[in-house]
């Protein structure tokens, strides 16, 4: 039976969803994590992807054609080397990387501000380029790495210390954008604008848990 769920948000925009194998009991993310797929621009993208299993064909075969890979935050290092060593891609990320999960892949960096090959547009959240989130204007959706997430199902932005006077103000910045869906790595996936605004005025997550 398969372990990885499948799902299309919109058009050109899919995702798949599966078990971390690097997650283990206490850890304070679900061990479900999704890795995205978009088409814009005429360009395929692979967002912070982790390659499932060769069996499963419901991924594999849909991914006939990766121009470019994008890491979103030094820990999602992810198959990054696996998928431009198979693909020919580009790869694009952070300026750091954690000591213990550095790529071999040479990743040219994602600022703020920059566009992505497709059109994809890099934003700042507000966490100093702990994460660089992208926006997707073909298909008006926001990808989140870890700045926002949903354990319980419910939308919930990840809590700092600074969550008040840096990252709720980036956060708000963002509905001046035409998004209606919002994608998120850990919990369940797949969000709307309302959701989305429903979540800057919700406790952070961490304090939710205490």
């Amino acid at each position: 039976m398969s372990s990885v769920e499948v799902r299309d948000v919109a058009d050109g925009l899919w995702l798949w969803r599966q078990p971390h194998p690097a997650w283990r009991e206490g850890a304070d993310w679900v061990p479900e994590v999704a890795s995205f797929a978009v088409r814009s621009g005429g360009v395929s993208l692979l967002l912070d992807p982790l390659a499932p299993h060769p069996r499963e064909h419901a991924v594999w075969e849909r991914l006939d054609e990766v121009d470019h890979v994008v890491v979103m935050k030094p820990d999602h290092v992810r198959d990054v080397d696996l998928f431009v060593r198979w693909y020919g891609a580009t790869a694009h990320g952070p300026l750091m990387f954690w000591p213990d999960d550095i790529p071999q892949t040479s990743l040219s960096p994602l600022r703020p501000g920059d566009v992505l090959p497709g059109g994809l547009v890099a934003l700042d959240d507000g966490r100093n380029m702990l994460e660089t989130p992208l926006y997707l204007p073909e298909q008006e959706a926001l990808i989140f790495a870890d700045g926002l997430t949903a354990p319980h199902g419910e939308l919930l932005v990840w809590s700092t210390p600074y969550h008040e006077t840096r990252v709720l103000p980036a956060l708000r910045a963002m509905l001046g954008l035409p998004f209606e869906h919002v994608l998120v790595s850990h919990g369940e996936p797949v969000h709307t604008r309302a959701d989305f605004e429903a979540a800057l005025e919700r406790k952070p997550w961490g304090e939710v848990e205490g």
